[in-house]
């Protein structure tokens, strides 16, 4: 890939368009590069929480989710392609039942906040649900993998268990949402 990114400024994309990996062009706002994007954002949310001190555990988990979602964008950006598979999915389901297991039962909504960490693990998590409506979006104009789609829904679970988990790392409470509340 040396020499491939070398060049930054191409002019190619004046028109509205950009290169796929795959050699097409499309418009920069087909739902496939909206999406593209919407996984790129997330990713770098997750990059300014990864800037927050965290425990080793939840660094790896965020660094493996980070490469993940590069290689969600890699589907994104080369139609047909899929390099997410079933075992991505099962990974994100047991750190989430992982760092459940030690949470309280939830009896009440959560607002986002307690922590900053938890506030951005929160970002990351309303960042990922739109990332998932683009997904979505864009499987009805062409082909998104099944498990791509299950990723970026169970990552929106890890990122709101891990927002509960590091609050409670760091001994603030999840803040609860008291409905109809007067100041």
């Amino acid at each position: 890939m040396g020499h491939r990114l070398s060049r930054i400024v191409t002019r190619t994309g004046d028109d509205g368009t950009t290169g796929l990996g795959d050699g097409s062009r499309v418009g920069k706002d087909c739902a496939r590069v909206q999406a593209l994007g919407d996984v790129d954002e997330l990713n770098s949310v997750i990059g300014v929480l990864l800037a927050e001190v965290l425990p080793d555990d939840v660094v790896q988990h965020l660094l493996a989710v980070q490469h993940d979602l590069f290689d969600l964008g890699s589907e994104l950006a080369v139609p047909a392609y899929a390099a997410l598979k079933p075992e991505h999915v099962l990974q994100l389901e047991q750190w989430v039942t992982a760092m459940n297991a030690d949470l309280p039962m939830l009896k009440e909504f959560i607002l986002p906040g307690g922590s900053r960490p938890a506030a951005l693990a929160h970002q990351a998590r309303s960042v990922c649900r739109r990332a998932e409506r683009a997904l979505v979006t864009a499987a009805h104009e062409g082909e998104v993998s099944v498990s791509a789609r299950q990723y970026i829904n169970r990552l929106s679970d890890a990122l709101f268990v891990l927002a509960r988990h590091l609050n409670q790392k760091l001994g603030h409470a999840d803040v609860l949402w008291q409905p109809h509340r007067r100041d």
